[in-house]
């Protein structure tokens, strides 16, 4: 989606969203919750941000979970790939009437079905400043899972080398790896609070970035 922007360098950015985050946390879609994100991407888009969007299928189909039901792996990942064309579809439809043009594309032939990785992947091709990932339950990465530990500190910057050797919930390590070689920086942010989507895909400093940089404590 690209915005009114004509300028030369225009902000490009990836935004990775969970598919438990259009379930609100149930199986299926929550309608409320997708027309909320797309009334958030298009506010962006109106001021040039170029915005692609990688959506997970998690709240249809995951495929280790399918596989341990005795379902073959490969077949449950094509399972979760339909299920991230339907959150498209979904999203595409709300975007669609806010007025925004859309168009969805699909790699559902592909082998390779890690979502993190195709979202790393998509943005180095395409040359994204950032990619956006956008969590369901929690505002950035932490120390320790917040739910759990109350003790636990959100990471305002976080270099990739200690999200690696700690293996802190960013994304999976290949993902993480191949960011890392490539310099791809990655801002994690909470979907929940109102205005956060647009926060993030205009630059904000919101939730925790993941780049070359030291990691540091949020105040």
């Amino acid at each position: 989606m690209t915005g009114e922007n004509t300028g030369d360098n225009p902000r490009r950015v990836l935004l990775k969203l969970s598919g438990e985050a259009f379930g609100g946390g149930k199986v299926g879609i929550d309608t409320t919750v997708v027309r909320r994100i797309a009334e958030e991407i298009v506010p962006a888009v109106k001021q040039g941000v170029q915005v692609a969007i990688v959506v997970g299928g998690g709240n249809f189909f995951r495929g280790a979970e399918l596989q341990q039901a005795g379902i073959d792996r490969s077949r449950g990942d094509y399972m979760g790939m339909l299920g991230t064309v339907m959150n498209c579809l979904a999203l595409q439809d709300f975007l669609e009437q806010e007025g925004q043009a859309t168009r969805v594309q699909t790699a559902i032939t592909m082998g390779q079905v890690a979502t993190d990785t195709v979202s790393i992947q998509r943005s180095l091709e395409i040359h994204c400043d950032e990619v956006l990932m956008g969590k369901n339950g929690v505002d950035g990465v932490y120390t320790a899972d917040p739910r759990k530990d109350e003790n636990a500190k959100r990471f305002a910057t976080l270099s990739y080398n200690r999200a690696l050797v700690d293996n802190l919930a960013v994304m999976d390590a290949a993902a993480l790896s191949m960011a890392r070689d490539n310099k791809q920086r990655i801002r994690v942010f909470g979907l929940e609070g109102a205005g956060n989507v647009t926060q993030a895909l205009l630059g904000e400093e919101i939730g925790t970035m993941v780049s070359t940089a030291e990691s540091t404590l949020a105040e």
